[in-house]
């Protein structure tokens, strides 16, 4: 069996395990350059030493978390390849990620947001800027929340994270008034929450997401660089700097180790020097 044949059967395993289509299209593309690089051989030619080998030409080229990103699919791919029976050893069993520098999640202060908030021009730009900095989702998430996922009365949705997890997220009585207005405006039957502002209406996409938060950012003309992860991470500052527990806020951010909140714990000190800096 060669490369591209364990693909296959390792990509129908990963769908079968509901992994989704963007895990999936990053995991083919890792396929390619691995093929790319070494050739579509036959799994018994596969070493330790050639996946070293072929690890220290790219990560020339690649940051460290890139490459720790191809590393650990090269694990999972022989992995897959070892425990189905295809392979007698498991050749990629000892690579070990590069060591990282833990980076601190950059966040927008107060007064960036309200900039944001008033330089809104349509219904839209307010209830997308509003759902983003009040409930902490991944713009996948918002993406692909339908009308049917508000419950109105309790000002929360359930949205769809990582690995198809469904967790309810709340949003404050300003996102709410925000949102209706929105959908008042509309005249469409798209399921969608979020929808384009053009015929055919349809659902919004994430790049249009993106793009649409950097126009915002350039008319308030603010220096921060506007993306929707960034309003992930001041949400989750917000939480702490209201004395939240890290437990909960690992429970609305819907992260399933603890050790990945854990890295906004150094927000406090970091907001409080990002504060000193703007205003002393």
């Amino acid at each position: 069996m060669n490369l591209k044949d364990l693909w296959m059967l390792y990509e129908a395993d990963k769908r079968i395990l509901g992994f989704s289509s963007h895990t999936m299209k990053a995991y083919a593309l890792q396929l390619k350059m691995l093929v790319l690089e070494l050739g579509d051989l036959e799994l018994e030619e596969v070493s330790l030493i050639l996946l070293k080998e072929y690890l220290a030409r790219v990560s020339e080229r690649l940051k460290p978390s890139s490459l720790g990103h191809r590393i650990r699919f090269v694990r999972s791919l022989f992995r897959f390849a070892f425990e189905e029976g295809h392979l007698t050893q498991n050749p990629s069993i000892k690579l070990k990620e590069p060591k990282m520098d833990k980076r601190i999640p950059k966040f927008l202060i107060e007064e960036d947001v309200i900039h944001l908030k008033i330089s809104c021009h349509s219904h839209r730009e307010h209830a997308l800027l509003e759902f983003l900095y009040c409930t902490g989702c991944r713009v996948g998430e918002v993406q692909k929340i339908n009308l049917e996922d508000i419950n109105w009365e309790k000002c929360s949705a359930i949205v769809n994270g990582k690995g198809s997890k469904q967790r309810e997220v709340y949003f404050t009585t300003e996102c709410k008034v925000w949102l209706m207005r929105y959908l008042e405006s509309r005249n469409d039957t798209c399921k969608a929450l979020f929808v384009t502002e053009t015929n055919p209406i349809r659902r919004l996409t994430i790049p249009t997401i993106r793009w649409s938060l950097k126009k915002l950012a350039k008319r308030c003309d603010i220096t921060a660089n506007v993306y929707p992860h960034r309003f992930r991470h001041t949400y989750a500052c917000q939480l702490l700097d209201n004395g939240a527990p890290l437990e909960f806020i690992q429970g609305m951010l819907g992260h399933e180790k603890a050790s990945t909140t854990q890295i906004y714990a150094q927000l406090r000190g970091e907001r409080r020097r990002e504060l000193y800096r703007r205003y002393f």
